[in-house]
């Protein structure tokens, strides 16, 4: 039975051509100070091909289907410091790649593998480098011009093929998503209810309490560490859209708004809850959280195979326009109708994102945004704010197997003509969507999202 990764690099052969070359790297190593580098993770492309998550790789790719793994080589010394490698002689039988040689290897073979090729195909702007190394591979083969080798005469990014294979998750791919979300679920779950447990206890809690228990329950279930760095935002933070978890006082009375999701095997979950801090909604809070709440259920509802990548955002805002209104967020005597808070964005004061984004491998994963059998089609508009003049093409169509977000929100500084009542208040909530023939399926409502069911969990 064939590995995913043998079918995707099967079929990312059959898309370069015959006479194709593809070389993908996988991620470099960063030191962090003198003596120690970040934590590592992989290249999302080159794992997308080989599931190896190992540094210093390179997989090279042939339009008949070949494969080439380089790999660090068996090394007793440091392998006693940094863990065990695959190494080149198991490669073809762990990875299924056809043959694999030691990445001290590469500089001396890659010219040879380039010769009498039509096309290289590399990643364009991910690795810095990377095109001068090609260049310096070319050059070698020119060298050779008088000895019958021929150059590749064209350079092609292998982005774009690949982003569309990746845009559609295969079963194997879901399969991770939805235990990455299950997970993140439960570390939603804990830090709600340990907000609530402290303050009933009278004990004091910070912002890193909370990202504590997320952390705690990430590793607790298997996943190898957040996808992103978690925003744990109390109270007036909850207004800063990329807050950090930091040392802020949890307040009771205030909103606590967690945007976090862990990376399990390579795939990334996003959720965002916003909840009382003691568990308990304040009148205003509800409100406007009732109000977020409803534009993402408009937004659900317009996630489905055959609706555009737009249309969710479109509902979100719909729905928040008439909302601003009738809170008194936005005065009608001022800004007019809904539809015209639409039109002129006057809504950008309180929601000023989208309402979603591409998410698998990457927590805002890879994939064009425009449809692509509509490239050509383009409009112009002048932005009601800025002024600019904008360049519309017709978005994505929605098909089954992507795999986006959803998540509208609100946030409420205070400002002239804001009603007292509601500022400093901010709301997000997000949930993992995956587009379906009839619908979406959501995959992170492991954790509660209806204002009542959150006061139950938090009472609890």
């Amino acid at each position: 039975m064939s590995s995913p990764y043998a079918s995707r690099r099967a079929a990312l052969a059959r898309q370069i051509g015959p006479d194709g070359i593809a070389i993908i790297p996988t991620a470099q190593e960063y030191p962090r100070n003198r003596d120690t580098d970040f934590l590592y993770r992989h290249d999302s492309y080159f794992y997308y091909l080989t599931g190896f998550a190992e540094a210093k790789a390179w997989l090279v790719l042939t339009g008949d289907g070949r494969s080439t793994l380089f790999c660090a080589p068996k090394d007793i010394e440091r392998e006693i410091w940094d863990g065990l490698r695959l190494g080149p002689e198991a490669a073809p039988g762990a990875l299924g790649v056809d043959e694999a040689f030691s990445v001290d290897e590469l500089a001396s073979r890659l010219p040879r593998m380039l010769e009498n090729k039509a096309v290289v195909w590399y990643p364009f702007a991910t690795h810095a480098g990377l095109e001068t190394r090609v260049d310096g591979w070319l050059q070698q083969v020119r060298a050779r011009v008088r000895f019958g080798a021929l150059c590749p005469e064209q350079q092609r990014d292998l982005c774009g093929p690949l982003d569309e294979m990746r845009l559609v998750k295969d079963a194997h791919e879901l399969d991770i998503m939805r235990r990455a979300s299950a997970i993140s679920a439960r570390a939603h779950v804990r830090a709600m209810q340990t907000s609530a447990r402290m303050l009933r206890a009278g004990q004091e809690v910070r912002e890193y309490h909370l990202d504590a228990e997320l952390l705690h329950e990430f590793r607790q279930g298997g996943s190898q560490y957040p996808a992103y760095g978690s925003i744990v935002a109390a109270g007036a933070n909850a207004c800063v859209l990329h807050y950090r978890a930091d040392a802020a006082p949890v307040r009771a009375g205030e909103l606590v708004l967690i945007d976090a999701g862990c990376e399990l095997d390579g795939y990334a979950s996003d959720i965002t809850r916003t909840f009382p801090a003691n568990g308990r909604f304040t009148g205003p809070q509800r409100a406007l959280y009732d109000l977020v709440l409803a534009s993402q259920d408009a937004a659900v509802a317009a996630t489905k195979a055959g609706n555009r990548f737009n249309d969710p955002h479109e509902a979100t805002v719909k729905v928040l326009a008439q909302g601003m209104l009738d809170l008194g967020l936005l005065d009608a005597n001022k800004v007019g109708s809904a539809q015209d808070v639409i039109d002129n964005r006057s809504y950008f004061q309180f929601y000023m994102h989208r309402t979603g984004h591409w998410l698998g491998m990457d927590v805002h994963d890879c994939g064009s945004y425009v449809e692509p059998t509509q490239v050509g089609e383009v409009s112009e508009r002048k932005d009601p704010l800025s002024g600019e003049l904008i360049k519309n093409r017709p978005s994505r169509i929605l098909k089954p197997g992507m795999v986006l977000t959803i998540e509208p929100g609100i946030y409420v500084r205070p400002a002239e003509g804001v009603p007292e009542q509601f500022h400093n208040i901010g709301i997000r909530i997000e949930d993992d969507a995956v587009v379906t023939e009839g619908g979406c399926e959501l995959i992170t409502r492991g954790v509660p999202v209806k204002g009542d069911e959150i006061e139950a969990l938090m009472r609890d």
